[in-house]
């Protein structure tokens, strides 16, 4: 199971200009965070205040992942890093000192 930085956007050109608009879609999309939070997809999610972005931690495989962030596209775009323990990272550089 990978570990993944999931950088998050909203998609301006898909964002309503009526505050209640955007509102109501906010509140779903948070949903929809909160489903994968409980679900254990998503281990960390947070939003920088006043810049309709973020980031989020997700857990599992690429196949996985990929099925469960598809329901935020078209609206929201992403960016994923994969994540490297120290263990990982321990074991690069054993292979690098051999």
């Amino acid at each position: 199971m990978g570990k993944y930085l999931i950088l998050w956007k909203m998609d301006y050109s898909r964002v309503p200009v009526s505050p209640q608009e955007r509102g109501t879609g906010w509140t779903a999309l948070l949903g929809l965070v909160k489903q994968d939070l409980e679900k254990g997809t998503l281990k960390d999610w947070g939003s920088y205040i006043g810049e309709a972005r973020g980031y989020a931690i997700g857990e599992g495989s690429e196949v996985e992942l990929g099925i469960a962030l598809q329901k935020y596209v078209p609206y929201v775009k992403l960016k994923l890093h994969s994540i490297g323990s120290v263990t990982h990272n321990q074991e690069i550089m054993k292979a690098l000192s051999a």
